[in-house]
């Protein structure tokens, strides 16, 4: 008889096994043919560096953290509102409770702006757009079918 653990075990392993299993499928069925056109630039205008799927600019996840820091003081100042505005906690504790509160919310904000002066002076928040370069890939279709192409569904 398997426990109820087993169970748990036996879903996870199987789960696992059925994800590996359909992507080694996907893997052996699907074309791979690489070319320059492919691998050309796409949408964002920056030329990459190597493989296109490693190439971003590494200030989006600077930018990104930092949002998702001040994101999470703002989802702790809401309970820290709701517990600090109970009016049983002054009255019992003749006003100390305030102090305490608005002494440890005053920190906490503190030890932020203090994070976000330092990304700020090392320039994490400055954003500087790569110099564009041409694009090299000559393309064996010529222009003027792109063209007769863009006016017929225009």
């Amino acid at each position: 008889m398997v426990s109820q653990f087993g169970f748990v075990l036996l879903f996870f392993v199987s789960g696992i096994l059925l994800v590996l299993l359909v992507l080694g499928i996907a893997r052996l069925l699907r074309p791979s043919r690489p070319n320059p056109e492919k691998n050309a630039v796409y949408e964002s205008g920056e030329e990459t560096e190597g493989t296109a799927h490693v190439s971003f600019n590494l200030r989006f996840y600077i930018v990104a953290l930092i949002f998702i820091l001040f994101d999470v003081e703002l989802v702790l100042l809401f309970p820290w509102a709701t517990v600090f505005g109970d009016r049983q906690l002054f009255a019992e504790t003749n006003g100390v409770w305030a102090i305490y509160a608005g002494g440890e919310m005053f920190i906490f904000v503190f030890i932020l702006a203090l994070g976000l002066l330092y990304a700020w002076k090392k320039g994490h928040l400055d954003w500087i757009k790569p110099a564009q370069k041409d694009n090299e890939f000559k393309s064996p279709v010529p222009g003027n079918l792109y063209k007769n192409i863009n006016e017929k569904y225009s």
